[in-house]
């Protein structure tokens, strides 16, 4: 079933530019896959879902992070379409082009519920979250059963205080931040902040010059989230533990170069993992994985339609 209740034709624009810009020259799709954007009614929200890609090609939804959007993961996007694949990319709640009537009510778990009726509605062969994307991934696929295949760049487990440290722009603030928010989360849950000031947004990539494209970007890494929203992400715990997930395989490529949230953090999860699985370092590269033979190796890591 397609959840289109509207289409309009894609634009180029420079922000979709700029990211892709970002990937080595080989690297980058010619000619560039098809990009339509289209409009998804759920609940009260106006979701922004990009499709990019053949329309009858077996699907691909693709989730990203706290620095994301579709525009940012376009460059992957388009090398999974390259691959075969119709790729499905939604703007979550207080990112992109997504339209939420109440901001500041935005929880983690509308992001959950969100991510898990697209991937009911797409039936997708293949779910990657990128970032704090991949932990959202590992939860629509264990709770919605419709998906046998995850492949994601990071598994942060909120709960986990080493995980909280190294998310956190201090890390003192990850050890203080949940009692913190729980306090706040009554008359402050709807007080925005900008993500940067609250996380390690500066080791989102390795490249200066990407980090200050992410930063700078208002529907991306540079937005404001409401206090209620970080609370209760870093309260949330997956439906399905680790030790009890089955019928699914979860391959983590992970940036062996991470600085913000290194391997040795998403190992923590990972590790504890029943389903089958397998490790994928991305050599060379950063928590936006650009850098070569990282980058080729997610492509590889992506696949083809089977």
């Amino acid at each position: 079933m397609r959840v289109v209740v509207g289409v309009e034709a894609a634009k180029t624009t420079g922000v979709h530019d700029v990211y892709l810009a970002q990937l080595p020259a080989e690297l980058r799709p010619s000619p560039l896959p098809a990009r339509v954007s289209t409009w998804w009614r759920w609940r009260d929200v106006d979701v922004h879902v990009e499709r990019v890609g053949e329309p009858d090609a077996p699907r691909v939804l693709l989730l990203h992070g706290a620095g994301g959007h579709a525009a940012a993961l376009w460059p992957y996007a388009a090398l999974a379409a390259e691959r075969g694949y119709h790729v499905v990319v939604p703007d979550l709640p207080g990112y992109g082009r997504t339209r939420v009537p109440r901001r500041r009510d935005v929880r983690y778990g509308d992001w959950v519920e969100l991510a898990r009726a697209l991937a009911v509605a797409e039936r997708p062969s293949l779910l990657i979250g990128a970032s704090m994307g991949g932990m959202l991934a590992y939860e629509v696929a264990t709770r919605a059963g419709v998906v046998d295949r995850i492949l994601v760049t990071c598994l942060l487990d909120p709960r986990d205080p080493v995980a909280r440290r190294h998310i956190s722009r201090h890390r003192w603030l990850g050890a203080a931040a949940r009692p913190l928010l729980r306090v706040a989360a009554g008359p402050l849950a709807g007080v925005s902040v900008p993500m940067r000031r609250l996380a390690n947004m500066r080791a989102i990539a390795n490249r200066p010059e990407l980090v200050d494209v992410v930063l700078a970007d208002r529907r991306g890494g540079g937005t404001r989230m409401p206090l209620g929203f970080l609370r209760s992400f870093l309260d949330s715990a997956p439906a399905v533990e680790p030790e009890d997930a089955t019928g699914v395989t979860v391959v983590l490529a992970h940036p062996a170069e991470d600085r913000w949230t290194p391997t040795e953090v998403s190992l923590r999860f990972f590790d504890r993992i029943a389903a089958p699985k397998r490790l994928v370092p991305l050599l060379g590269a950063g928590h936006y994985p650009v850098e070569l033979p990282g980058a080729r190796q997610l492509v590889d890591a992506i696949g083809s339609p089977r």
